[in-house]
């Protein structure tokens, strides 16, 4: 998520002095608490430019569901959604990459017909545009796609959609990781754990080349999929080992009602219930 981009500039130059600036360096700083306390205190203030309060309740959505309270961010998101409606127009691509972020979050309340039909939307209107900001926002709405119709058990599907944007997407943007964990997921989906624990292991030297900040949201995202591929190979001791390692991951960063989290600990029970 960035906003309000003059060419020529570091992102860190880019949100001196703006009202979010703080509010998004927590975040980014994985201090998800302290970023929502902060963006709803700018959200809330009778600052001069609106886009601004607008861009503080995507950064309260964000950090709200990074901390696992599912309900409260997707009514954020929704109160964000009607502003960046009224100050951007609903064709402005920060307008569209929030309904992408929003699509996405509802994944953690089951809905994931609903991300699917928004995910696609998004892709649509992503593949009339031009220009890096488009092609990023077609990948991150790809990754929600596959998520979505993995999550449906649809993983023939989500196979394709996640290997079309792998090859769409260059290898340096953080968004290729995602991109190849969820097919990763649709492999196992499909048994075929060797192919996924390849794709896992090539996720993993992805993530471990990350800049420290690139990998907080991730945390426990490549444990829990190496350790699916290799409990499906019946590599059992060390499926558990990795699944332990992303549950305490999780559990530190984001809570224990996060998606992630919950994920990581249906998987433990699930090994320990299958143990003789």
């Amino acid at each position: 998520m960035k906003f309000f981009r003059p060419r020529g500039r570091s992102d860190a130059q880019k949100m001196t002095g703006t009202p979010v600036a703080e509010a998004k360096a927590l975040y980014e700083a994985g201090r998800y608490a302290e970023a929502e306390a902060e963006a709803r205190a700018v959200a809330r203030s009778k600052t001069e430019n609106q886009a601004y309060a607008a861009a503080a309740l995507n950064i309260a959505a964000l950090a709200t569901g990074a901390q696992g309270r599912n309900a409260e961010a997707l009514a954020t998101y929704d109160e964000a959604l009607a502003r960046f409606r009224r100050i951007f127009g609903a064709d402005h691509y920060l307008t569209w990459k929030l309904r992408s972020d929003r699509a996405q979050h509802v994944t953690s309340l089951g809905e994931y017909a609903e991300c699917e039909a928004e995910c696609a939307a998004v892709t649509a209107f992503a593949a009339r545009g031009t220009g890096p900001e488009m092609t990023r926002l077609a990948a991150v709405a790809r990754n929600g796609l596959a998520f979505a119709l993995n999550a449906q058990g649809r993983h023939q599907e989500a196979e394709a959609i996640a290997r079309a944007a792998l090859a769409a997407c260059p290898a340096r943007e953080p968004t290729s990781l995602v991109l190849r964990l969820g097919l990763a997921r649709s492999l196992n989906g499909q048994a075929r754990y060797e192919a996924a624990l390849a794709e896992a292991r090539r996720a993993d030297s992805q993530y471990r080349a990350l800049p420290e900040r690139q990998r907080l949201p991730e945390r426990g995202a490549v444990e829990l999929v190496l350790a699916n591929a290799l409990s499906g190979l019946d590599r059992v001791r060390e499926a558990r080992s990795l699944a332990v390692a992303a549950h305490d991951a999780c559990l530190a960063s984001f809570g224990p009602d996060h998606r992630r989290t919950v994920e990581a600990r249906t998987l433990l029970d699930r090994m320990d219930g299958a143990r003789p």
